[in-house]
């Protein structure tokens, strides 16, 4: 039980510290954010909880393929925010990634790689 207090702490802690960061520096922020710091964490549990290396590759693979689609969010949700503010923007940004997501998941098929 410790250890996964002790992960959910750390865990947690990397969100806090990007939030602080975003609030001094909106560079500094993203840069922090766009950083696969919750990935990193979770192939070092992974891998501290003896998890077959297999897996902790195959957690690396997907993380990539699944941040592709994500990528457009990132650029509508600045586009938006002004227009429609923070939930709205947000909601639509949310839906506009699993669009995204399910497109390029079909796309990815037809070369080989099952995401879904």
């Amino acid at each position: 039980m410790t250890w996964l207090i002790t992960k959910y702490f750390l865990t947690a802690a990397v969100v806090v510290l990007v939030s602080e960061a975003a609030k001094r520096s909106d560079k500094f922020g993203g840069l922090l954010a766009s950083l696969p710091l919750i990935t990193i964490l979770t192939l070092i549990w992974l891998y501290v909880e003896k998890q077959p290396e297999e897996k902790i590759a195959n957690h690396a693979r997907y993380t990539f393929w699944f941040v592709v689609p994500t990528l457009p969010m990132f650029l509508l949700f600045p586009a938006l925010l002004p227009r429609l503010g923070f939930w709205p923007t947000l909601l639509t940004c949310i839906i506009f990634a699993v669009v995204c997501f399910g497109l390029f998941a079909l796309l990815m098929r037809r070369f080989g790689v099952d995401l879904l």
